[in-house]
């Protein structure tokens, strides 16, 4: 796999990484898709992703559903700083709230699931948008392999030289694999999987 490979970017970051135009699909955490048809997307949106705490808890809360309280034992961060997180993402509609549930000390807790709605969106040309999909990607990966055994990555590093019709073609093949894979329900008992793909010009 080209670039570095990881964290189940949710799956890989189509839209600012490996978008095949100026405003190509992102995925910033949630891995699968709802369909083929993505949207630019909001100011707000963009802003509700801008947070490699709030992609982590993305990618978290992709197989199961997840309390605040259980998302911040996981991170190990204080519960309130979760809290807000949380928030932000159920706000724009990344995250969608079950039926409570009694926790600890009979407490009413909420659990969240992720939507998908991230691998929907076309995060954009502009610089900030730039900034919020390639760097904060980027950082999250960091954070998420660093959990994760050397010996259990899996890395491919390639230099290419392409025409531009080649490239675009590289683009676009390697988007709709992952748009096959992304759309396919998860697998009973499988192993959980993260991909990071970057592709950029050489310095």
């Amino acid at each position: 796999m080209p670039g570095v490979d990881t964290g189940s970017a949710d799956q890989a970051g189509l839209g600012t990484v490996l978008g095949t135009g100026p405003a190509a699909g992102t995925d910033l955490a949630t891995g699968f898709a709802t369909g083929p048809e993505r949207r630019p997307a909001t100011d707000a949106e963009r802003r509700a992703l801008a947070s490699v705490v709030r992609l982590r808890i993305l990618r978290m809360c992709l197989y199961e559903p997840l309390t605040n309280r259980q998302i911040a034992e996981r991170l190990e961060i204080n519960p309130a700083t979760t809290l807000h997180h949380v928030r932000t993402l159920a706000d724009q509609g990344f995250l969608a709230a079950g039926d409570p549930r009694r926790g600890r000390r009979g407490s009413r807790e909420i659990p969240y699931r992720a939507t998908g709605k991230s691998w929907t969106l076309e995060m954009g040309n502009p610089p900030e948008a730039a900034g919020v999909g390639a760097h904060t990607m980027l950082q999250t990966f960091l954070a998420e392999v660093a959990d994760v055994p050397a010996s259990a990555v899996d890395t491919s590093r390639l230099g290419l030289q392409l025409s531009v019709e080649h490239e675009a073609e590289l683009r676009s093949r390697l988007a709709d694999l992952l748009d096959e894979f992304a759309r396919r329900p998860h697998d009973p008992g499988g192993q959980r999987w993260s991909i990071f793909v970057v592709i950029h010009p050489e310095p």
